[in-house]
């Protein structure tokens, strides 16, 4: 069964195969969780998210075009999922830099770079890694989500055109965007830090 393809898992979970569903549980559920996790600085809320997504999953089964892939099929659910819990939880809990990533519930004001933080340059990766996510954590929504699925998760253009609906070219000038901007944050922490240390 693990060597069938995601699309024939699907169909074979909808003729009441066992373990099938099990199997693309277990082919997605890290991948998942990862890009949620970074999506919503938020790692019990990316948990709960990957099993909402699963549950839609297999509510919806039946409505899947056999035709189509199933990858975007289930990062659109998951992005979905995740876009519905910002709305409704806001972005309170955020990814603080100090707590290498065990205090979520911060509140934002709690999460801003102190002064006294060394340039990205000077953190060991452990803490470079927190400060990224925290750095994409700022972004404005439409930007994070398209540098997760581009960047972090390593989708093909036409898999995140289908994701987000929109064409490949807007894709690919999203992604230059986000990029852009997610360095204008990097320079700006770069420059403050580098003031500091003076």
């Amino acid at each position: 069964m693990a060597q069938k393809s995601d699309e024939q898992l699907l169909a074979d979970h909808l003729t009441g195969v066992a373990g099938a569903f099990d199997c693309l549980v277990a082919r997605y559920a890290h991948e998942l969780y990862g890009f949620l996790c970074r999506f919503v600085a938020d790692k019990s809320a990316a948990e709960d998210l990957v099993q909402e997504t699963f549950v839609q999953v297999h509510l919806s089964a039946a409505t899947f075009d056999p035709r189509r892939s199933f990858r975007p099929w289930i990062y659109t659910i998951a992005a979905n999922k995740a876009r519905d819990h910002l709305r409704t939880h806001g972005r309170r809990q955020q990814y603080s830099l100090d707590s290498a990533g065990q205090n979520e519930g911060a509140a934002p004001s709690q999460t801003v770079t102190a002064p006294d933080t060394p340039a990205p340059e000077l953190l060991d990766a452990e803490q470079r890694r927190q400060f990224v996510r925290q750095l994409i954590a700022r972004m404005p929504e439409h930007l994070r989500l398209i540098l997760m699925l581009g960047y972090f998760q390593q989708l093909p253009y036409a898999e995140i055109a289908t994701i987000l609906d929109i064409p490949v070219g807007t894709v690919k000038s999203r992604l230059h965007a986000a990029v852009g901007h997610f360095a204008r944050l990097w320079r700006a922490h770069t420059r403050a830090g580098s003031s500091v240390e003076r």
